[in-house]
């Protein structure tokens, strides 16, 4: 596929990227916003870009970083530039639960009063996947597909719990408010639009500013890399499907500049929205390849180990083999809901071509 790149807003941010280490300074992107670097421990994007949109008296915010105390202290330092405090934060719009967007909600809640906004479908989610009295059924439900896709028994445990080492990046907190989609969010000098995004996670929300002409586009749509679109136990059932929907959704508005919640800013939305939707489809052929070659049929597992990664298959961590095979499985789905390859369902599930058994 043809590489495309955009255009960074921030010639600051674009550095600070690619520098692989340094983090990016507290920035003004015009008047009203900010933009606030918030660490990750222990992760390749190695921080959250957290958005402060200056209101009367305070500040709202779009999403918050992870749960941890140099994750809040970055915060307030960020905030602190801008010249307010944790304690002017006046509400938190949440693209979606994942720990780095919604694991100091809470905190930020409990130190300033402030609501917390979420999509329905992902505060129905919230229960399953932080209370403790649920967590122990959601990796379960997570084993039992791992053992459908195939994954050898030799790491079957290790994937299937997996995402409980950053479980206490959360602060488990209850939104204030559900942002339906097309909701116009009442900020005081802000015409703020909820657009629903779903795919990388089912609630995944982005936020448009018409007059601003600017996009919040949390992980939906990133300068370089594109999101996790995954089959799990709290995924929709063809997330892919509506995730390519949900870049459509995003696509029609015109504006001049996209502010996601990784990377760096950059300008061109249709363009990359194009890169990303391309991209999809050479993945889709890739796999339709692989399973065409599989005259017996093959497990979920199997193809994810044949595919063209960033970084060859064995040195890649458990959490992200998961990861790859969850995002395979989205693929696949895809496929079959539109006739082009044949599942049939055991055990381990095998996949074929059309004319598969």
């Amino acid at each position: 596929m043809a590489t495309f790149a955009v255009t960074p807003a921030s010639e600051e941010q674009h550095a600070a990227w690619q520098s692989r280490t340094a983090m990016p300074q507290v920035e003004r992107v015009r008047p009203g916003l900010w933009s606030i670097p918030v660490p990750i421990p222990v992760n390749p994007l190695r921080y959250v870009l957290v958005y402060a949109l200056e209101l009367p008296g305070g500040v709202a915010i779009i999403d918050a970083g992870w749960n941890t105390d140099e994750a809040y202290q970055a915060l307030a330092a960020g905030l602190a530039v801008a010249g307010y405090t944790i304690a002017d934060v006046k509400g938190v719009l949440v693209t979606h639960i994942h720990p780095d967007h919604y694991g100091l909600a809470g905190r930020v809640r409990e130190d300033s009063g402030a609501w917390i906004a979420l999509h329905p479908a992902d505060a129905a989610l919230l229960h399953d996947r932080y209370d403790d009295g649920a967590i122990d059924l959601l990796v379960e439900k997570e084993r039992r597909l791992l053992v459908r896709s195939g994954v050898p028994d030799a790491t079957l445990e290790e994937l299937a719990g997996a995402s409980m080492m950053i479980r206490h990046m959360v602060s488990m907190a209850r939104p204030d408010r559900l942002v339906a989609d097309g909701e116009s969010l009442d900020l005081s000098g802000w015409d703020l639009r909820a657009i629903w995004t779903p795919g990388h996670s089912p609630g995944h929300l982005c936020f448009v500013s018409p007059s601003r002409r600017v996009l919040f586009s949390g992980d939906h749509v990133l300068a370089r890399i594109t999101p996790i679109v995954a089959v799990h136990p709290q995924s929709s059932p063809n997330p892919l499907a509506d995730y390519l929907d949900s870049l459509a959704a995003v696509r029609k508005w015109d504006v001049d500049e996209v502010l996601p919640a990784h990377e760096y800013r950059f300008l061109e939305l249709a363009e990359r929205v194009d890169h990303v939707l391309a991209h999809h489809e050479e993945r889709l052929a890739e796999i339709e390849t692989v399973v065409a070659g599989a005259a017996s049929g093959i497990s979920c597992w199997a193809v994810a180990t044949r595919l063209t990664w960033s970084r060859p298959w064995e040195t890649i961590p458990a959490f992200m083999r998961r990861a790859a095979n969850n995002e395979t499985l989205a693929h696949l789905v895809w496929l079959e809901a539109r006739g082009r390859v044949r599942r049939v369902a055991g055990e381990v599930d095998l996949w074929g071509a059309r004319d598969f058994m």
